[in-house]
């Protein structure tokens, strides 16, 4: 509580810092929130938002960008990423991971099996990505039980929205890393062929060679284990440095979209075909009787995907917004010699409907339906779920009474889901099915007590129904290194939830603070329960009662202005506190994020942006059974930004230098964490063109 209280802390000293200082200047800081949230079923500034919310746009992008979604976004607040190498990488949000967090592609969802586990990368490209929204909290349920920790929405233009200023618009940006030595580039062309008619067509292509590391892959204690075995070849892991073996990677993507676009609806599709052959980082056997594997994933992905939106003329409807997407996807792990071994196949379908009530007076709303299925099959040595279907169903209602200084907001859904397993010989599980009825409401609002200060609070309650992958696993899980055994007589997992924020725009600063807790009954999680099988330990799956708090943090403030360069001063700082309770037993639960800061200095000017910055995360002791502490670390970075031609051309020129100290950093939310650390010192160079 004492670092929580220490962030809060921090908040209350923000309206002196925003106050103070305030220039009368014409510079305004571009901290990126003004801006309008799509994600969701109205669209609001990103201030009005009942929680925690990140945009990070394009020019952001540029910068941040890495070949995964989790790595891409980690230094949002509230944000971390399970950085299983650096090719599969998933976000944690405020501490919830897998089938707490849903990752979407312009509101639907991923269609891959990174939620089964961590060694499995997200099948969605950042590199064409127009922004991303985050959610966190009580304003990403409308999307689902499965959203309980929030929602990850990466949007594109793959479906035109709208028509190109120019008959034809291009975009590029290309971009070199040299810690894994990484070479990517995309491209997108939007062709208005009648006033009406738009095609989109874009490509990307990324690789990696095996990454650049500060110092030692092995943690200190393993290096200890494995020297001490008095085996060779498993001492030979101790010496490991420099680079971290079997973490190259390739990936491609094409897709191609047409789109009818007319002044008061739009109507389109797109397909996309993704590839991704990457390497997992060994696992190093530290003790004799362990084994090693150097496993590559093989992952290919067909999606078909249709919007429309249309605002009719009607006394009672705002406009009709329809999305879909289907999608097979598989892929193959593949051996040292590149044998198959386990293979995944997954088919997966979703379609949303939103109907945005006209606003009538003070009263805005909308009501809306979801619909998901998707199938599940395993087949291989390592197979540790049977052929699974599962499928929901929801209604949700999301209603805003706005009174100019103070909103009011309460939303619902009722989800209905199916889980299905067939029998499995090799699993020795017999036919299985569960059914549940989730039901889920948040009610909030915010009031302007002061110009340009708002104070917030959300109260929700949720209910999350049990996965496939929490019910019926029965089998080796190399992935996660442990023997999982499915609970299939698992309840629903209910929580309460209060949120409290204190938001503020202005001239030259922009504060987000936010606090929250939540109090679950049957929490869903897994243990080792002591046995040992197929050489793996055994996890089980229970439930018990947990305990989720924490605190976020972000602060753009500008110091002062030069000519044409403004000075700001840039802070994010988050907390998460979490506690599973077994009776009269407390204990952490597993790979929860330290507390962090980040602080930044920046001049920004129409031409030219410099910045310098330090990424601090304290040492995480609160381990969950099994887990190890992690020590903290301290990265700086700098990054330069130049814009030939200010705003008159899409040109910029992008450079930076990340690590500059070649730290030995290890996320605590990573499962590999003790044998393959981030990245070591990384110069990046990127040129993005708009034509």
């Amino acid at each position: 509580m004492r670092k929580l209280g220490f962030v809060a802390g921090l908040g209350l000293f923000v309206p002196a810092l925003a106050f103070a200082q305030t220039d009368g200047g014409d510079h305004h800081v571009d901290d990126g929130t003004n801006e309008i949230v799509v994600t969701g079923v109205l669209r609001r500034d990103v201030i009005d938002v009942l929680g925690g919310v990140s945009v990070v746009t394009k020019e952001e992008l540029i910068r941040d960008l890495r070949p995964t979604i989790g790595d891409t976004l980690a230094r949002q607040a509230g944000v971390s990423a399970t950085s299983f190498g650096p090719n599969a990488s998933r976000p944690i949000l405020r501490g919830f991971q897998g089938e707490r967090v849903r990752v979407l592609a312009d509101g639907i969802g991923s269609f891959d099996v990174s939620n089964t586990s961590v060694d499995h990368a997200v099948a969605i490209n950042t590199l064409n990505a127009d922004r991303i929204e985050v959610l966190r909290g009580p304003a990403a349920l409308l999307y689902g039980s499965s959203a309980i920790g929030g929602v990850v929405n990466v949007i594109d233009s793959r479906i035109p929205r709208r028509a190109p200023d120019e008959k034809v618009h291009v975009d590029a940006v290309a971009s070199y890393g040299s810690a894994a030595k990484e070479r990517s580039g995309a491209g997108r062309f939007d062709l208005a062929i009648t006033r009406n008619l738009i095609a989109h067509v874009d490509a990307s292509y990324n690789k990696t060679s095996n990454l650049r590391i500060g110092g030692f892959a092995l943690s200190p204690a393993l290096r200890q284990t494995a020297l001490a075995s008095g085996d060779p070849d498993i001492a030979e892991a101790a010496a490991i440095r420099g680079r971290l073996p079997n973490s190259d990677g390739r990936m491609w993507e094409v897709a191609g979209g047409l789109a009818w676009v007319g002044d008061n609806a739009n109507f389109g599709g797109s397909v996309t075909r993704y590839d991704n052959l990457y390497a997992i980082p060994v696992r190093y056997a530290t003790s004799v009787g362990e084994e090693a594997e150097a496993v590559r994933l093989d992952a290919r992905q067909m999606r078909y995907d249709v919007r429309g939106e249309i605002e009719p003329d009607s006394a009672f409807i705002y406009a009709v917004r329809l999305r879909g997407g289907h999608a097979n996807y598989r892929h193959a792990e593949l051996d040292e010699v590149g044998e198959v071994g386990t293979r995944f196949f997954s088919k997966g379908t979703e379609a949303r409907l939103e109907i945005e009530q006209l606003k009538r007076g003070i009263w805005s709303g909308a009501i809306g339906a979801q619909a998901l299925r998707r199938t599940l099959s395993i087949i291989g040595d390592e197979k540790f779920l049977p052929p699974s279907t599962s499928q929901q169903f929801g209604l949700f209602a999301l209603q805003s009474l706005d009174f100019g200084r103070a909103r009011l907001e309460g939303g619902g859904r009722i989800e209905f889901s199916k889980a299905q397993a067939r029998a499995d010989v090799q699993l020795g599980n017999p036919n299985l099915k569960r059914k549940f009825t989730a039901v889920s409401a948040s009610l909030g609002g915010n009031w302007e007590f002061a110009d340009s200060w708002k104070i917030g609070a959300n109260f929700a309650l949720s209910t999350r129904a049990p996965s496939v992958e929490e019910l019926f696993p029965n089998g080796p899980h190399v992935g996660t290194q442990a023997f999982e055994i499915g609970n299939p007589t698992l309840k629903l997992e209910r929580s309460k939830g209060i949120e409290l924020n204190l938001r503020s725009r202005g001239d030259g600063y922009s504060v987000n603070l936010g606090v929250f807790k939540s109090w679950f009954t049957g929490f869903i999680y897994d243990l080792p329960n002591g046995d040992i099988e197929d050489g793996l330990p055994v996890f089980e799956f229970l439930q018990n009662k947990a305990r989720y708090s924490g605190a976020e943090l972000e602060i753009n403030k500008r110091l002062f202005a030069l000519k044409n360069t403004s000075i700001n001063l840039n802070a994010v700082a988050d907390y998460t506190r979490a506690t599973i309770i077994d009776g009269a037993t407390r204990f952490a639960a597993p790979r929860i994020p330290p507390l962090r800061l980040i602080a930044g200095i920046e001049a920004k000017s129409s031409k030219f942006d410099a910045q310098a910055e330090v990424e601090w995360a304290s040492k995480q002791t609160r381990t969950a059974p099994v887990e190890t502490a992690t020590p903290s670390y301290l990265l700086t970075n700098l990054s330069v930004s130049f814009r030939p031609w200010g705003t008159a051309r899409d040109i910029s020129l992008s450079l930076s230098a990340n690590n500059i100290f070649d730290v030995v950093a290890r996320r605590h939310s990573s499962l590999l964490k003790d044998y393959a650390p981030l990245a070591g010192r990384d110069f990046r160079v990127s040129l993005r063109i708009g034509l």
